[in-house]
């Protein structure tokens, strides 16, 4: 279990993800976040359908870092708590975080000249009342890429940007040169639907 300076009980929000984006996305918006990840193989829960990966991904983040720290009586148990697990699907084909640079570069060949889904599943638990289930759904966006050169790729993977995302890219950094198109939320494709997450965290 992970978590970092940032981790004290004078914030507003518990987050379960080591992810620096979703940090500053909650920070963005006001939310004062400490920080707890979980030590977890994402590899462990598998499905066909991009919709329940991420829910089930999401809610098993959750589970393991709200488990811990009730274990250990950490005092940020009384947060309201977030997880969040992100995919992009082109064509059928679920895209998580590429291991190499090669599985980098496939991924952006995929998503050249088309339109890919940017799809996040959410879990959130509120404190209050403390039988309350979480709260666990997901958000879609629409993402269309202009047609990548393969000397645009290739430079695109030498910023080392395609590292620990899904899909291989930033849209936040320099990727954003290469979208023609987003419908629904720019947030998602970042990371976290930030509209969805305040209307849970504020009912």
């Amino acid at each position: 279990m992970a978590g970092n300076a940032r981790d004290t009980v004078d914030a507003d929000l518990l987050l379960a993800s080591a992810s620096e984006r979703r940090r500053e996305l909650l920070e963005q918006i006001g939310y004062r976040v400490s920080v707890a990840a979980a030590d977890f193989d994402e590899q462990s829960i598998r499905s066909d359908n991009p919709m329940e990966l991420v829910q089930r991904l999401a809610a098993a983040k959750l589970g393991i870092v709200l488990e811990h720290l009730r274990s250990i009586d950490d005092e940020r148990v009384g947060l309201p708590a977030i997880a969040a697990d992100t995919v992009v699907l082109r064509k059928g084909r679920i895209m998580e975080k590429p291991d190499t640079v090669d599985d980098a570069r496939g991924m952006l060949e995929q998503l050249s000249g088309g339109t890919h889904q940017v799809i996040t599943g959410v879990a959130i638990q509120l404190p209050d009342p403390p039988d309350r289930r979480p709260t666990i759904c997901y958000a879609e966006t629409h993402v269309s890429f202009a047609h990548l050169s393969a000397q645009e790729i290739e430079w695109y993977l030498s910023t080392n940007e395609w590292r620990g995302v899904a899909g291989g890219y930033r849209i936040q950094e320099s990727a954003a040169r290469f979208i023609t198109e987003i419908i629904g939320s720019y947030s998602n494709v970042v990371g976290l639907p930030l509209h969805l997450v305040y209307s849970i965290l504020s009912f």
